[in-house]
């Protein structure tokens, strides 16, 4: 009886859809398909207030990022396609400097003794590199797989999601983060000119 109930959970999770499938199918519905295009939220919601650590092992949590734009890449080292997807991650840190704030944080269940070698073999310095080894923050996004990364506005609203590797240096995602970007600091006055 146990190998029935067994092949029955199997079957389940095969056949039905899982809790991530909802934003593939507003974004074929929209006509969006396929992996690495972004796909926007129906209604930005809150992100969930969900913790993770730094590579030294030091608690933190999505909420102390309050009021900056964020990008949180969900990765793994055995992942090829989040192997792909590192580099640009890196560029687009480079390129917008503090505009945005990349999370790269890993799933790796080995932590940063599978990590640290890997961010030193690609030489990555400008983004900040995570740790998660239970997952929790996959869970609190539903995510369905590797690499999956959310944009989240200085509201704390996720805006939406990418499935799948991307180039986020590419002319196409800067396109939908430029927007986005703080305005230049600089205050413009205009004085009134004198009249002779």
């Amino acid at each position: 009886m146990p190998r029935l109930s067994q092949a029955l959970a199997l079957t389940m999770l095969l056949v039905l859809p899982g809790p991530g499938a909802s934003a593939q199918a507003e974004a074929n519905a929209a006509g969006q398909s396929g992996l690495g295009v972004f796909i926007p939220a129906s209604r930005p919601a809150a992100a969930p207030s969900v913790g993770f650590t730094d590579m030294d092992g030091k608690p933190v949590n999505l909420s102390d990022f309050a009021g900056k734009l964020v990008l949180v890449n969900l990765w793994a080292t055995w992942c090829a396609p989040c192997r792909h997807e590192m580099p640009s991650l890196e560029r687009l840190q480079t390129r917008l400097g503090d505009k945005i704030t990349i999370l790269a944080i890993s799933e790796d269940m080995g932590g940063s003794k599978a990590v640290a070698p890997y961010i030193a073999k690609l030489g990555l310095k400008g983004v900040k590199t995570y740790l998660d080894p239970p997952n929790k923050v996959g869970r609190a996004f539903n995510v369905d797989g590797l690499p999956t990364s959310f944009l989240i506005d200085r509201q704390g609203r996720v805006l939406g999601r990418v499935e799948g590797e991307a180039d986020w240096a590419s002319p196409k995602m800067l396109a939908i983060i430029d927007p986005l970007l703080p305005e230049d600091e600089v205050i413009k006055t205009s004085f009134p000119q004198a009249h002779p």
